[in-house]
């Protein structure tokens, strides 16, 4: 079975919120796991445990919050080679993305073993304690969702990285693009 660890951050409430339909999404596709998890509850090497790392931080003065950024910086230290990632983000006002940006940027220089596999998911909120604005929720199950489908493509034995078939990796990259419409 393919496992998958969201960790998340969130003073009041939003962030989890998001975290917790990302995994909606996530559980519709069968053979797949789903836990979630604040950073202050996972030891950096459980990571090893799991495929798929998702990780969401509220906007926090334009980008993530520190603990998430500390937590971010340990998983450098550990072999995460094979392993895939994605992050999310909560925002007020014109932060759109911005957090994201920032976890793409630090994961791609401090975790280099981790491959992104889809572009960073940006929910907008009302207010610093929100709610999450209407028809944004919905984005968070197909976040959830297509990087379940990803999962399966990606973690079967035939996927990328671990198949020497270049006509297998090909066709794995093609249905890889796919998804990521």
């Amino acid at each position: 079975m393919t496992k998958a660890i969201v960790i998340y951050e969130s003073k009041y409430g939003n962030t989890k919120r998001v975290a917790e339909t990302i995994i909606e999404g996530i559980n519709e596709i069968e053979r797949i796991e789903a836990v979630l998890k604040e950073p202050k509850h996972v030891e950096p090497t459980e990571i090893l445990d799991y495929d798929v790392i998702l990780i969401g931080s509220p906007n926090h003065i334009g980008g993530p919050t520190r603990s998430i950024k500390k937590f971010i910086d340990k998983l450098g230290k550990i072999e995460l080679e094979g392993k895939l990632g994605a992050v999310f983000d909560t925002y007020i006002g014109g932060d759109f993305n911005k957090a994201v940006q920032k976890m793409e940027k630090r994961i791609n220089e401090e975790v280099p073993g981790l491959k992104l596999i889809t572009s960073g998911l940006s929910i907008k909120v009302k207010g610093i304690k929100g709610p999450i604005v209407e028809g944004e929720l919905p984005k968070c199950k197909e976040f959830g969702n297509k990087i379940a489908k990803q999962m399966k493509i990606l973690m079967k034995p035939s996927g990328l990285g671990q198949d020497s078939n270049p006509r297998l990796k090909r066709f794995a990259r093609r249905n890889l693009a796919y998804f990521e419409r």
